[in-house]
């Protein structure tokens, strides 16, 4: 039978097994969430031990719709990596030892997803909640063609585009993250140099993890690659409709990571704030390329008929209370959660372990009340407070005192995506 069309589309390439089966919806679903276990007893428990149990709601993970199609996304870019390398393939092999002979298989089509949202929304942890659904970051194969000793796999690989934007500094990163990964010293020769050619290194990184076939590569923070205006023009241009654009840090980077794309057949994932990622997407030929699988904006929770945060999120936030006496779960009391947090998720958690300690603070009694969260809000989180009221405000010029705020016209490509999904 013609494996396209079997119940395994990948049968015969051994870099696929170890991946783990593909997921039904309800199962990546249920794969993505982590509830802690909630709170027993909270009577018997000193309210300073109740604190250090409530911490652990940071590790709270109820994915998002959009969080789902992510996983969706990278799943499918990396199997459909690896059905381009197939190791019993000798095409991949001269691929991988750069000979430029004809393939039989045409180069696979650029196989790049982006992912961006305000700081705080969920994005990385979305990714990396992904990630962690794979059996194991590193397999190893103990047979393997051409490796006597075996091969070990590595399936996917997270690092952040370093502040300075330079490329070596990205290259020193990619590195030391491969080593952690692998558990080896490969690079450890390279970065102990003191003077290193930044786009050399890249080469010298991308030909090794291509050798140890890795399946996905996951860029964070993609706006460093971008030089950002100062407060002042920012302020400046506040007259303006026309937003100030970012400047690249180093040009040669930029085109090699464009150059990846088209080259390596490794699965790139790219995630940043709206600035970044909408400077990076100012032209059409580069950004057909970056999101060429996916595009994925996560947004804050909103009030009002935001289904997600009132039926899904909020029901299950809300049975993490470490009072004795607790606030019933309501419409109002969501609305002023999103009303103090602007309905960024990482807010929201911060803000309510936050009220827990207003509460403990008082002594006076055993309880929680809407009252707590307002004073945590404007005691332990009033720094937060100009950006989440610029946030509210959905306010371009306001916006813009923020540089990780910038609103930037990305919106085409949100609506290509999901007149995509409706099909």
């Amino acid at each position: 039978m013609n494996p396209l069309y079997s119940n395994d589309p990948y049968a015969g390439n051994v870099l696929i097994p170890g991946l783990g089966p593909i997921l039904s919806g309800p199962d990546t679903l249920a794969a993505l969430t982590y509830l802690p276990l909630p709170p027993e007893n909270v009577a018997d428990i000193p309210v300073h031990i109740r604190l250090h149990h409530l911490m652990a709601l940071r590790d709270l993970h109820i994915p998002s719709q959009e969080g789902a199609r992510l996983h969706q996304t990278i799943d499918l870019m990396i199997r459909q990596s690896y059905r381009y390398r197939n190791p019993e393939s000798a095409e991949t092999w001269k691929s991988i030892g750069g000979e430029t002979k004809a393939s039989k298989l045409l180069p696979a089509p650029a196989g790049a997803a982006m992912v961006t949202g305000f700081s705080g929304t969920g994005k990385t942890q979305a990714v990396l909640r992904s990630f962690a659904t794979y059996p194991s970051q590193v397999i190893y194969h103990e047979r393997f063609r051409h490796m006597a000793a075996g091969l070990h796999q590595l399936v996917y690989l997270s690092t952040d585009v370093p502040a300075s934007g330079k490329s070596g500094d990205l290259a020193a990163n990619l590195m030391m993250s491969f080593d952690q990964a692998m558990n080896s010293s490969r690079f450890s020769a390279t970065l102990q140099r003191k003077r290193n050619d930044g786009m050399k290194m890249l080469d010298e990184w991308r030909q090794v993890a291509s050798s140890h076939f890795l399946g996905i590569l996951h860029l964070d923070e993609i706006q460093n690659f971008f030089k950002i205006p100062t407060l002042e023009r920012r302020r400046a241009a506040k007259k303006s409709e026309q937003g100030l654009e970012l400047s690249i840090v180093e040009d040669s980077l930029l085109k090699s990571i464009l150059n990846f794309t088209n080259t390596s057949q490794i699965a790139l994932l790219l995630s940043g704030t709206p600035d970044g990622v909408g400077a990076m997407t100012k032209r059409i030929a580069t950004t057909q390329r970056f999101v060429a699988q996916g595009y994925h904006p996560f947004a804050q929770f909103s009030g009002g008929n935001d289904r997600e945060f009132h039926k899904i999120f909020f029901p299950a936030l809300c049975r993490y209370q470490y009072a004795k006496k607790t606030i019933p779960h309501s419409e109002n009391f969501g609305n002023l959660i999103i009303e103090l947090t602007a309905g960024i998720p990482r807010v929201v958690i911060a803000l309510w372990i936050a009220a827990h300690r207003v509460a403990f603070e008082r002594r006076k009694n055993d309880d929680l009340s809407p009252e707590d969260f307002k004073k945590a809000a404007h005691t332990y989180l009033s720094p937060l407070m100009p950006a989440i009221a610029s946030l509210r405000s959905q306010d371009p010029k306001i916006m813009r005192n923020f540089e990780d705020l910038m609103p930037r016209e990305d919106g085409f490509w949100s609506t290509f995506w999901n007149d995509v999904r409706r099909t």
